[in-house]
């Protein structure tokens, strides 16, 4: 069995598409954790180690109370393991799916289901929003990836 390489090409337009989307996700992936120190720097806390609350150049006063769990930081941790949950998955499904040479229509709108889905379920998950909200935008991203996961599955058959 040979494998052509040209599926794994940007001339490709399937893999052209998931190139784009998994690069997008990989830096969301990325800077999530970012957003997090942001936060614990901006209220010098919502820090996790025992080590973290000691005296160093960036925490020039300690305090106990730094290791007390902070909802503004908690938030984007959430959201960091929401990423790590939902991300390695998509990055997968979706490499899959370019193997199979789905039409590009179906990628496109699966891919770009997830990437639009996920940007929601951050825009949900950072304002706040109910539950009933960041669901409906979660759902929308699992869809897909079982979606392309399936598309792979009947594909071998």
């Amino acid at each position: 069995m040979s494998f052509d390489t040209a599926l794994l090409s940007l001339d490709n337009p399937v893999f052209h598409v998931y190139a784009l989307a998994a690069s997008l996700m990989i830096l969301k992936l990325m800077f999530q954790p970012w957003m997090t120190v942001y936060r614990m720097l901006r209220i010098k806390g919502g820090f996790r180690s025992p080590e973290d609350a000691r005296s160093s150049p960036m925490n020039r006063r300690p305090d106990p109370s730094q290791l007390d769990a902070n909802e503004y930081v908690e938030r984007s941790r959430r959201l960091n393991l929401n990423d790590l949950e939902s991300i390695p998955a998509f990055l997968v499904a979706g490499l899959l799916l370019v193997l199979v040479e789905p039409p590009l229509w179906l990628a496109q709108l699966l891919i770009w289901t997830y990437v639009i889905a996920r940007a929601a379920h951050f825009a949900a998950y950072v304002s706040a929003q109910i539950h009933d909200i960041r669901a409906f935008c979660w759902t929308w991203s699992s869809l897909a990836v079982i979606g392309m996961a399936l598309y792979v599955l009947v594909s071998l058959f």
